[in-house]
């Protein structure tokens, strides 16, 4: 879907002046992180082609520039509307992966948003844990990244991020040099979404999520350890 409207979605596939924008902005958020936080990524061969769910833990803002450095591929990320009231700062969320999703927006318009997404053939970073939490543990995950992978036929790929927490608590816009450690995991395939067309049972749904909370844990673990957190 494309459209002219500052404020409406866009989901369409880059243009070349967006790919070459992206390209930029990524480059240099891998290399700064590589250089003040002295971001290692572990597992980069994981990562599928095509289309899949980004599952990252979520501890700081600085968990977005973070992940830019799993694939060279765009990524997707959805955004308060409010951000692209504007026709210029609209083009270049759009440009560096966004789409924007009306505030009190009904689940389902999101959901189909993130699906259209995954049909073009792009990759869509889904936080599980919704907002940044705190402390060591992977509590309960919501169960949209996993509705997500099953309706779409896409693989989920978890991400443990280490040391985010220390370098930028949540609150707080200083940033700190600590070091940080991402480790990807190996991509989590979803059973076949129901033929007719139904909604996957919610049992399916909630054993992708359990799947995925663990080995989110797993790989919170590993890289808080490789990080030294």
């Amino acid at each position: 879907m494309t459209t002219s409207e500052p404020g409406a979605a866009d989901i369409s596939g880059p243009t070349i002046g967006q790919r070459v924008l992206y390209k930029i902005a990524r480059n240099f958020l891998v290399i700064f992180s590589m250089t003040y936080w002295r971001m290692r990524i572990a597992g980069r061969e994981l990562v599928p082609d095509g289309p899949f769910v980004l599952a990252p833990v979520h501890r700081s803002n600085i968990d977005t520039p973070l992940v830019a450095g799993v694939t060279g591929q765009r990524l997707r990320y959805m955004g308060k509307d409010s951000m692209w009231k504007h026709r210029a700062p609209a083009w270049l969320f759009t440009a560096l992966g966004g789409f924007p999703v009306k505030r009190g927006t009904a689940d389902r318009a999101a959901m189909r948003l993130c699906l259209d997404v995954l049909a073009g053939g792009e990759a869509l970073v889904v936080f599980p844990e919704g907002g940044r939490r705190s402390g060591p543990v992977i509590g309960e995950l919501s169960e949209g990244a996993a509705y997500l992978a099953i309706r779409a036929g896409v693989p989920i790929v978890p991400v443990g991020i280490g040391g985010s927490e220390r370098a930028m608590t949540k609150g707080s816009w200083k940033m700190r040099p600590v070091r940080c450690s991402v480790v990807i995991g190996p991509p989590l395939y979803p059973p076949p979404a129901p033929a007719d067309g139904k909604r996957a049972p919610r049992r399916t749904v909630h054993e992708l999520t359990e799947r995925l909370r663990v080995e989110m844990q797993r790989l919170f673990d590993q890289a808080q350890s490789r990080a030294g957190a």
